[in-house]
């Protein structure tokens, strides 16, 4: 990697660590619904629409996805069950290469302090070794695994109305994402912030997770209702750090654009900071589970920006200096 592309790295993490404050909050912002119905037929305007939301915000959520709400629950209750066992089993799974098991491990360059959370990361071609046994969580690998390749048929059909939009041909990054490749690094990772207990519950310089922008290209996000806290910034409004909630809706898939696809779009596309607030007093204390997929390109896709704005990097590359900057340099 050139110095050039690493001292725009850097930079990107020194943005990040600006963005501790509490802020404020507003619902004067509107995070777009598009309804991806009729896909095929209406693929223009769909991606009419889903190029508005992100210019616009970089969030959107999207109806009529094609993944059947008991698909989610199913995978939301398998990931329940993963949490449920005991952390010396699930410490024979650790995180290494953005795959495996962490707890209280991803530290925030905005907030300098542990996310209050556990999670598990699939990675496919990283995953030797990880998977819990069938002993363990009967049926926890094939559940997981179909359950992320319906998300990536959903990210895939985002991305190509992108594709078309930034003036590639729509499988782009359909290629760019091969999940058939030894190369492909996508991730599903599930998510449990633990429960406020009650000596904490007045304590707000904790995060459940710290404000910052994703690494991907796009992330699908499943929220179970009642369990709020996502909040986002855009990035023309982060000097007024007036933060905007996302109420979870377990009918909709909300989305939001990471850094490679900013990159790729040469900042046309906006990667907006999000975190996730603790509960204020009153409100929902108990622990809060979510899923993410995010699509990641494949290790060897050399992330080009049209207009020379960013050096080429590898997606590889880019990853790696952004999961270590998070994680110790423990990628």
């Amino acid at each position: 990697m050139t110095t050039h592309a690493a001292d725009h790295a850097l930079d990107e993490i020194r943005k990040e660590s600006r963005m501790g404050a509490m802020g404020t909050e507003t619902s004067a912002r509107e995070i777009r619904r598009i309804d991806l119905s009729d896909f095929e037929a209406r693929k223009a305007e769909i991606a009419d629409q889903l190029w508005e939301a992100a210019v616009d915000v970089g969030f959107f959520q999207i109806a009529n996805h094609g993944i059947a709400l008991d698909e989610i629950r199913a995978a939301f209750t398998m990931a329940e069950r993963f949490f449920a066992l005991p952390d010396a089993v699930k410490a024979q799974y650790p995180l290494k290469a953005n795959a495996g098991w962490e707890s209280r491990a991803q530290v925030r360059p905005s907030t300098g302090t542990p996310d209050q959370k556990e999670s598990y990361q699939i990675t496919r071609p990283r995953m030797d070794g990880l998977y819990p046994s069938e002993e363990e969580l009967p049926g926890f690998k094939a559940a997981m695994h179909a359950f992320e390749k319906r998300s990536w048929d959903v990210g895939m059909k985002v991305l190509s109305c992108f594709a078309l939009k930034l003036g590639f041909d729509e499988h782009f990054f359909r290629r760019a994402h091969d999940m058939d490749s030894s190369t492909y690094q996508s991730t599903l990772r599930m998510l449990h912030y633990y429960a406020i207990p009650p000596e904490l519950q007045d304590k707000l310089e904790l995060w459940r997770a710290g404000a910052h922008t994703d690494f991907d290209c796009l992330t699908l996000l499943y929220q179970r209702q009642g369990q709020g806290g996502l909040q986002v910034l855009p990035g023309k409004e982060a000097q007024d750090q007036a933060w905007t909630p996302i109420p979870p809706d377990e009918d909709v898939i909300t989305c939001n654009i990471g850094d490679m696809l900013m990159r790729w779009s040469d900042d046309r596309l906006p990667s907006n900071f999000h975190r996730v607030k603790n509960p204020l007093p009153g409100e929902y204390m108990g622990p809060r589970y979510s899923l993410a997929f995010f699509c990641q390109a494949n290790t060897d896709a050399l992330i080009e920006s049209p207009a020379g704005k960013y050096p080429p990097i590898t997606a590889g590359e880019y990853l790696k200096q952004r999961v270590s900057a998070n994680f110790n340099n423990k990628y």
